[in-house]
């Protein structure tokens, strides 16, 4: 009896004993969840998720300025770029403006050109020349080329061909049409043509046909047509031996 009952006496104590274990097991867990000051994992900062997006906010502002910066600039340019063209007759650079001079190139072409090659003489006013140019076999064969700007700073040019006066009078008035007007200058009736950057006056003789044209009014050109004359060249003496 005495040794059951020390059994009994055994059992219940370890049964006491795991008791009083487990209880203690979950009142210190109580205590755990109780006590705000211990570190749970749901409240952890999320710091991998708050970098990526201050990165990301980061590089986003940056863009902008990017953009910004590159409007900016862009516009800074175009307002110079308008600011040239405004200011500068016909839309022309300062370089391609530049007075020239023309009396030797003009003789060295009455001398090659295929037909009498004419320049205008005695302008009154304030005319420059600003281009000068012979192909002796262009597009429109023998072709002459005289550029101006009138007093008021207009364009007026003067244009020679032995070619097809069907191909040529369109080429270099840039599509000008033919009208059934006419000016009468010097004792010639001169073709009035118009187009939608150059008005014309068109001559057609056997040999050349003559173009004034430009942006400058009829009566400007007018008065460049009425200057013409032709070149006069020194005839070439042999050396005699």
């Amino acid at each position: 009896m005495s040794e059951r009952g020390g059994g009994c006496d055994a059992a219940h104590a370890v049964r006491e004993h795991g008791g009083v274990a487990k209880e203690e097991v979950t009142e210190a867990a109580h205590a755990a969840q109780a006590d705000p000051s211990q570190p749970r994992p749901e409240d952890a900062p999320p710091a991998a998720a708050g970098g990526e997006d201050a990165r990301a906010r980061r590089l986003k502002r940056l863009r902008l300025q990017s953009v910004q910066n590159m409007v900016i600039s862009t516009a800074l340019i175009t307002l110079g770029t308008l600011a040239v063209y405004f200011l500068t007759p016909n839309g022309e650079t300062e370089q391609q403006v530049r007075t020239v001079e023309y009396e030797v190139a003009s003789a060295t072409a009455a001398r090659a050109a295929p037909y009498p090659l004419v320049v205008p003489e005695g302008l009154v006013g304030d005319w420059r020349a600003t281009s000068v140019r012979y192909e002796p076999q262009g597009e429109h064969g023998a072709t002459w080329r005289l550029g101006f700007l009138d007093p008021d700073e207009r364009y007026a040019a003067l244009a020679q061909s032995d070619g097809e006066p069907a191909d040529f009078v369109p080429s270099v008035t840039q599509n000008a049409e033919e009208t059934d007007r006419t000016e009468r200058v010097d004792d010639r009736e001169w073709t009035v043509w118009e187009g939608p950057k150059y008005d014309a006056l068109v001559l057609t003789e056997p040999e050349v046909t003559t173009v004034v044209m430009g942006t400058a009014p009829l009566d400007q050109l007018a008065r460049l047509a009425g200057a013409l004359e032709v070149r006069e060249t020194e005839p070439t003496t042999g050396t005699e031996g």
